[in-house]
């Protein structure tokens, strides 16, 4: 499977799945980190996704970015069906789209009569267990958010303000902090069998 480009943003609508996530990548040819991010999502995508997403090259496609009011390139633009949810910027790993696209895909199914408890799962790209954690959370349909600590120093002071500890993985649940990747006790908190 190859990634889709678009052409405008009725053509970006027409190729949209109804009650679905759709992404839809902004970037800018010739630029180094759009160039990084369409080749990760080019190797996810590649990779046999089931995700819906598609790409534009701002640099032709000149009516998508200004309707959402983005300013810079790479962007990836999150709809749930054709309303638009939000965006992540830059260049991110083959992993987080992996993980990003995945995610949608098992909370579509996941049973939506239970309240989600408020997940947060701080990790740093080199983190095998981070991973781990992160296949297990998908692979039951748990919502999360990720925070690489790597990348934002503010969250690892508060991540080690809440918890005592620098490591990774950790997980916050709820507001109940578990060091690591503690299967047992995270399945007990989120209510997984």
């Amino acid at each position: 499977m190859t990634l889709k480009t678009v052409n405008s943003h009725d053509h970006m609508l027409s190729l949209m799945n109804e009650g679905e996530k759709n992404y839809v990548l902004l970037y800018k040819k010739g630029s180094e980190t759009s160039e990084c991010s369409l080749k990760s999502i080019e190797n996810v995508v590649s990779g046999g996704t089931k995700a819906n997403v598609v790409a534009a090259d701002v640099s032709s496609v000149r009516d998508i970015h200004e309707k959402y009011g983005i300013t810079s390139a790479p962007t990836l633009l999150v709809f749930q069906g054709k309303d638009f949810e939000k965006t992540v910027k830059g260049c991110n790993d083959d992993g987080y789209y992996k993980s990003l696209f995945e995610s949608a895909l098992f909370n579509a199914s996941a049973d939506n009569d239970k309240p989600q408890k408020r997940v947060t799962v701080y990790t740093t790209p080199t983190c095998s267990w981070c991973n781990t954690l992160k296949t297990h959370l998908n692979k039951n349909g748990v919502r999360y958010t990720e925070v690489d600590v790597s990348k934002d120093l503010k969250a690892a002071t508060e991540m080690t303000r809440k918890s005592g500890q620098q490591g990774v993985p950790q997980t916050d649940i709820n507001g109940q902090m578990i060091i690591g990747f503690d299967k047992v006790k995270i399945n007990n908190l989120l209510g997984i069998k």
